[in-house]
Order: C-alpha cells, then sequence, then structure tokens
C-alpha cells in the first residue's frame, strides 16, 4: 500500500504505521502484527463492557476531582457510542493475545482518546486520562464480569424464562396423553407426556436459579485493584464509585469485590458461571435427544410426536425432514461443554497476582451465554410449541406394553407377574388378555389396575 494509506505512530518502543482512518494508536497496531494468529475478535458484549467501563471511570475520576469536568464528559461521550458498538470496526485484536488484555485495553483507551480528542477539540491522552486510575490487570477482569453477567441478564435469563413457558404450556397441553415410558431405552411404566415435559420445565428452571446465585459472585468487580490488588496510583473510592455508575447504567447491583487481590488473580466466579452454563448445556441435551428419540420414524421409530417440518432432510431422499433443531441445540451444548474446558483451564492460570488468560475466558464465556440464548429460543419456538402428538402411535405401543403388569405385583407377586409379561411378549398379546388367563382376577378388577391413566398417578395401585 502507498505510503498515503497510513500514518506514523509512536508510543515508548519506538515509531511504526498505522493505517490511515485507523482510530487506534501505536499500541495497538503492535498486537495487530503480533498476534495474526485466529481471525477471532473479541466479542460484541466485551468491547460494550469496555465502553461502559471507561465510561464508569471518566465519571469516577471527575467526581473525584482527578480529571477535569470537560474531558470527562468527552470521554463519557465516546465510551458510550464504543459501547453501542459504533466503532466495532477499530477494535481489530486478535482473542490470542497477551493473556491480561493489555493489548484490548490499549485498544480502547487509544480509540477514546482519539474520539475524545475530536470531541474536545484539545488532547486526551490514552494512558494518562482515558486509563486515570486503572490497570489493564484490574480493567479486563472486571469487563468479564460485567459483560458476563449482562449477557446472562439481558439475553440468556430472558431465553430461559420463555422457554419455561413454552414447556408449562406444552405440559399443560399434554397433561391427559399417556404413554409408555422407558427407562434403559426400554418400555417401562407409563407416564403422561406432560409429566415429561415437567421434568424439562424443572431442569430449565433449575439452571435458572443457578444462574441467579452465580451472579452474585460475577457482580464482584475488580476495578480499584490497578496493577497487583494494592489500588496504586487509584483514589481508595475509586472502585467503589465505578461499581455505582456501572450499576446504575446496567441495573445490575455491582459493587467492589471484597478481595481486590482475589480479583485479579483468579477468575473463580466466571469458572463457576461457565460450569452453570455447562449444566444447562446438559440439561439441553438431553431434552433435545429426548426429542429426537420421540419424533423418530416416522413409521419405524418411536413415532410418539412429530416435530414441525423446516427444511427438507436429504439432497437425495426426497421427503424426508429431520428433526433440525434438536440436532442444532445438540451441537450447541457440545460447543458450550468444549467452551468450559477451556475456561476451566484458564481459570488455572493464575500465576501469582494475575490471571493471564483473560482474554479467552471472555471469549469462551461470552460465546456460551450468546449461542445458549439463541438455541433456547429456537428450541421453545421451533420445536416444542409446534410439535404434534401422534396417539394412534402412542396407544398401539401402551396397549401392548408388557411392563404393565408392574401394577399387578402387590395382587399376584412378581414371580406370577413376570410369567404373564414374557408371554404376552413372546405372544405379543395385550398384557389384560393373558393376565385374564392366569390369574383369577376378573375383567373389572383387570381394566381397574392396568389403566394406564391410573399408573401415571404414583402410590399403590390397589
Amino acid at each position: 500500500m502507498s505510503d498515503d494509506k497510513f500514518r506514523v505512530e509512536r508510543d515508548s518502543m519506538g515509531e511504526l504505521r498505522v493505517p490511515a482512518d485507523a482510530l487506534w494508536g501505536a499500541q495497538t497496531q503492535r498486537a495487530v502484527q503480533n498476534f495474526p494468529i485466529s481471525g477471532l475478535r473479541m466479542p460484541r458484549r466485551f468491547i460494550a463492557a469496555l465502553g461502559l467501563v471507561k465510561w464508569a471511570a471518566a465519571g469516577a475520576n471527575a467526581e473525584l476531582g482527578l480529571m477535569t469536568t470537560d474531558k470527562a464528559v468527552a470521554i463519557q461521550k465516546c465510551a458510550l457510542e464504543v459501547a453501542a458498538g459504533d466503532y466495532d470496526e477499530h477494535f481489530p485484536i486478535d482473542v490470542f493475545q497477551t493473556g491480561s488484555g493489555t493489548s484490548s485495553n490499549m485498544n480502547a483507551n487509544e480509540v477514546l482518546a482519539r474520539l475524545a480528542s475530536d470531541e474536545l477539540g484539545s488532547e486526551v491522552h490514552p494512558n494518562d486520562h482515558v486509563n486515570m486510575s486503572q490497570s489493564s490487570n484490574d480493567v479486563i477482569p472486571t469487563c468479564v464480569h460485567v459483560s458476563a453477567a449482562m449477557g446472562i441478564a439481558d439475553s440468556l435469563r430472558p431465553a430461559l424464562e420463555h422457554l419455561v413457558e413454552v414447556l408449562q404450556g406444552k405440559a399443560d397441553e399434554t397433561r391427559d396423553v399417556v404413554k409408555t415410558g422407558r427407562t434403559h431405552l426400554m418400555d417401562a411404566m407409563p407416564v403422561t407426556l406432560g409429566q415429561e415435559l415437567d421434568g424439562w420445565r424443572a431442569q430449565i428452571e433449575s439452571s435458572l436459579e443457578r444462574l441467579a446465585d452465580t451472579q452474585k459472585r460475577l457482580a464482584e468487580l475488580a476495578q480499584g485493584g490497578t496493577a497487583v490488588g494494592t489500588g496504586i496510583n487509584a483514589h481508595p473510592k475509586f472502585g467503589e464509585k465505578v461499581a455505582v455508575l456501572l450499576s446504575e447504567r446496567t441495573n445490575i447491583d455491582f459493587r467492589p469485590s471484597d478481595s481486590l487481590f482475589e480479583a485479579l488473580s483468579s477468575q473463580d466466579a466466571a469458572v463457576e458461571a461457565s460450569g452453570q452454563l455447562k449444566v444447562l448445556a446438559v440439561s439441553l441435551m438431553k431434552i433435545a435427544n429426548d426429542l429426537r428419540w420421540m419424533n423418530a420414524g416416522p413409521l419405524a421409530g418411536i413415532g410418539e410426536i412429530a416435530l414441525p417440518a423446516l427444511q427438507p432432510g436429504s439432497s437425495i431422499m426426497p421427503g424426508k425432514v429431520n428433526p433440525v433443531i434438536p440436532e442444532a441445540v445438540a451441537m450447541v451444548c457440545a460447543q458450550v461443554i468444549g467452551n468450559d474446558a477451556t475456561v476451566t483451564i484458564a481459570g488455572q492460570s493464575g500465576n501469582f497476582q494475575l490471571n493471564v488468560m483473560l482474554p479467552v475466558v471472555a471469549y469462551n464465556l461470552l460465546q456460551s451465554i450468546e449461542i445458549l440464548a439463541n438455541a433456547s429460543r429456537c428450541l421453545a419456538d421451533n420445536a416444542i410449541a409446534g410439535f404434534t402428538v401422534n396417539q394412534d402411535k402412542i396407544d398401539e405401543a401402551l396397549d401392548r406394553n408388557p411392563i404393565l403388569v408392574t401394577a399387578l405385583n402387590p395382587v399376584i407377586g412378581y414371580e406370577l407377574g413376570a410369567a404373564v409379561a414374557k408371554k404376552a411378549y413372546a405372544e405379543g398379546r395385550p398384557v389384560k388378555e393373558v393376565a385374564k388367563e392366569m390369574t383369577d382376577l376378573s375383567n373389572e378388577e383387570l381394566d381397574r389396575l392396568l389403566d394406564p391413566a391410573r399408573l401415571t398417578e404414583g402410590g399403590i395401585q390397589h
């Protein structure tokens, strides 16, 4: 490229060329050149958190009398624009960068200094002003917590609450559909489809409770610890004021960590959050796979339900329709479980006063939050809400289920019950018909004891 496409920038290491239209400066450019690794950039929600933290920091410095009002106002205005996504193209640094995230912090400092200088008409310095009272070592852990807490509050929780609502509605709709239960993938005592769906609902509600508890730790921020946790170069009230401003802006109750040393040196809260996301992924994988099994067929499989037909399922077999939403959800769950392994390993990388895998923690944690939220809505709206019940298929399997004989155990005993079940299965006959031949029970007693609906109610069926 010609020289007019670049400008010369300087930092403490010397001069280098930066694209002429780039808002960033020398330190960001060095990172761009040093880390051409994956092409993956820091997530949008993380950049939003960076903007909000810089907004809050400028406000706190102004309130404490450390920064002139005009500089603080200029920085804050531009920081909110960064948070809103107006300048995402000027955050080019790869996820796989310096482990402290210093490159991303300086990226924000340089972009905001350039924007605020233009806004103010006088120099705003990236380190002396935008980064005042801060270090990358407390800014980036703070952004990890802020971005994850916002992602859970604004995206994941609403998606899971919607999924719970859809599951509850479908459970109510199918509460009287009695079907063959299955344990070990083998026929078992009957349940209602509504009971099955209620189990799924309880799984998701439990995840909501777990995430709510984890949010308490994510709300604790490292800001104010600066370089090593001692708060060097920051006012003693700086971290508290930043937390208050962030709370007002996000409606999340942020507060300074009780131990800034822990907040800088570990990522335990992020590891905990990732673990809770993994539990949610396990729950969603179970639901997705149950739906796939129940939909299997339509002729040679279980075929209890028919999922909505969303797209052709084969490039060679006309008319084939696949359970694409549960499959996509299952892949999301696999990704989240893998992300958790990455976050776990990264969480172990706190050496003395600093964790040095912060960017990869942020990337994987935020990706898990985003794809779980989106997958939960897809599962709710494009699979669960619209599936239909194949009543004939359900009734056929239920009528021939030899395990219904379990209900006769208290009356005829286990051994005779086993003999009835084996004969019914071997001859392909209903249990009631065989039991009539092998026991002294009347038709009325057999009808009452073997009523599938009664058998879903629990208790001893005398």
